[in-house]
């Protein structure tokens, strides 16, 4: 198939919702603008193969992680998901029916978080395969959730488990859209990013933002299971606390609230997600740096990093 049957055959596939005005097909996709009131976020991510995936893994699990990457950092900024844009970038030796896979699971997440496709582009590439993302959502007048606003005193939680996730969760995660929405509806959190380089180095982020520090208790960090069982059958050299702090690809949220939020923040959430943890780490403080309280002691983890594409 050429080109144009690729992208014909793909667009009879893509979802739409009710901003769409004008989908894939045009020189130009046309979504209507924000209502009064709401904010326009755009957010664009990058999958690569030998990076974010291998070309053993699972062509419909791969498209689900380069949408879903994008979703998790537009429910850090407590926003709504609305349209997409999907670059393809294909070695040759890819066929017709690994491409269909492919977005066919892209195309079952974007239905689920109400997300048109609305077109893109696609090119042949020499090396592996990419896919990037172009994702435009909602917030409220103020423009999101940002990664600066803690204040001293503040809980800080964090959702899930950490590290291990390349046990399978870096494929199938499921970004925290719902999670987000709630927390923005009922507590409005002081600052909030997802976990995608690791605790250490994005709750670093949130620091550094905001001009603060923190104090965490490693005996409240929620380790997972992959990462306990990766450390047992010697997978990974790191301690399963390690993994948690590193490992990066959980994308979980990890936010901020007033202290005197805190309990009903708790009480709330497992209410309102019974199957999924929330977990009171630490709380800010006023000298800037990230500690950590452990059996020995207090000491500083700001040399702990996660993951940086390059080094």
């Amino acid at each position: 198939m050429g080109e144009r049957e690729i992208v014909e055959a793909l667009a009879r596939t893509l979802p739409s919702n009710e901003n769409t005005v004008i989908g894939a097909g045009d020189d130009c996709a046309s979504v209507r603008l924000p209502k009064e009131g709401r904010t326009l976020l755009l957010k664009t991510d990058a999958v690569v193969e030998g990076v974010h995936f291998s070309s053993e893994d699972p062509p419909q699990l791969v498209g689900r992680k380069a949408l879903a990457r994008c979703l998790s950092d537009i429910a850090a900024m407590g926003g709504a998901p609305d349209s997409a844009l999907i670059t393809l970038g294909v070695p040759a030796d890819r066929d017709h029916s690994f491409l269909m896979k492919l977005y066919e699971g892209l195309n079952a997440l974007a239905v689920k978080y109400d997300v048109a496709i609305v077109g893109g582009e696609t090119t042949r590439c020499p090396g592996g395969l990419f896919i990037s993302v172009a994702l435009t959502g909602y917030a409220g007048p103020e423009g999101g959730i940002q990664r600066a606003g803690s204040l001293v005193g503040d809980a800080i939680f964090v959702s899930g488990q950490l590290g291990g996730s390349l046990s399978g969760q870096h494929l199938e995660f499921e970004p925290r859209v719902n999670e987000s929405r709630w927390l923005v509806e009922h507590f409005m959190p002081h600052a909030m990013i997802d976990v995608s380089d690791g605790l250490g180095m994005d709750l670093g982020h949130l620091l550094r933002a905001g001009g603060v520090g923190a104090l965490v208790d490693e005996s409240f960090i929620p380790v997972s299971r992959a990462a306990k069982i990766r450390a047992r059958d010697k997978v990974s050299d790191k301690s399963p606390l390690l993994a948690a702090l590193t490992d990066g690809e959980d994308f979980e949220l990890l936010f901020t609230v007033a202290s005197s939020d805190a309990v009903a923040v708790k009480d709330g959430w497992q209410a309102e997600f019974p199957d999924l943890p929330l977990s009171l780490i630490g709380q800010i403080e006023s000298d800037s740096g990230l500690r950590l309280k452990g059996r020995n002691g207090i000491r500083s983890i700001d040399g702990i990093y996660g993951y940086d594409h390059f080094e």
